[in-house]
């Protein structure tokens, strides 16, 4: 009875969820299905340029995530407000960061115009653009992966004489495997789907989210649904698939 009553409470709730999806679904033009002029490119660039993006957070972030998860102290605190200021400030003000840290008129704009490069619209500047929005979501989600690896069997490990990359190696990444593709997935999801960061600080090349947002401004809603279709087609399968395997790994019924 208390179970029923639960599930009638939590109607809204996913309804209002659900409910932009069933209008996706309803109010596509089925028969006008087909992409607009750029849309190829800009698949092409949130995806290649994706997937550099998610290689450097990848190796950037899982020495920061199993730091944390292992050690603590104050300087891990630190480290770990490092991490989540830049997860909780909004994109589009992190964009306006990134042109005042990294744009010409920086301290490293200038070094690096003396060099003839720059950072600011172009293939390098979205891939920094994408590693801003996308690693802070991978080093919390890798650092709960690898928080839930016994202390013990790392210290089992170590009686038996595995060094301490053997262990990290051999039983720690085994053991927060699944944890861990759930912070890549959750880390790709917000790499491909960023737009306020990007849009401030690399408009050009143009990703899929930048594209969607000038499809709307020139051609109006109906422009906009077989790339929406798309950017959902990347991004949700790989996410939903890692978070119910780590559901059913955990036991959750």
């Amino acid at each position: 009875m208390r179970r029923n009553r639960v599930f009638w409470l939590s109607v809204p709730a996913l309804a209002l969820l659900l409910v932009p999806f069933i209008t996706l679904v309803t109010q596509t033009p089925w028969m006008g299905f087909h992409l607009a002029w750029g849309d190829g490119d800009a698949i092409t660039v949130s995806l290649t340029l994706g997937m550099v993006a998610m290689a450097i957070i990848v190796l950037a972030g899982t020495p920061v995530a199993w730091w944390l998860a292992k050690e603590g102290g104050r300087v891990s605190k630190i480290a770990e407000l490092i991490v989540l200021v830049p997860l909780l400030t909004p994109p589009l003000a992190m964009g306006i960061l990134l042109v005042s840290a990294w744009g010409p008129y920086s301290i490293p704009g200038l070094a690096l115009s003396r060099l003839g490069m720059s950072l600011v619209n172009n293939p390098a500047a979205f891939v920094l653009a994408q590693v801003y929005g996308g690693l802070p979501y991978f080093i919390i989600a890798a650092r709960s992966a690898f928080y839930g690896v016994p202390q013990s069997i790392l210290e089992a490990g170590q009686t038996l004489g595995a060094g301490r990359w053997q262990r990290f190696w051999h039983l720690a990444l085994p053991m927060a495997s699944k944890g861990l593709a759930s912070a890549v997935a959750l880390a790709w999801v917000r790499v491909v789907g960023e737009f306020g960061i990007v849009m401030i600080f690399a408009f050009f090349p143009q990703g899929m989210p930048v594209k969607l947002y000038i499809n709307l401004q020139n051609d109006g809603i109906n422009a906009v649904y077989t790339l929406v279709w798309l950017l959902l087609l990347f991004t949700l399968p790989l996410p939903l698939y890692c978070f119910s395997r780590a559901r059913n790994v955990s036991g959750v019924r």
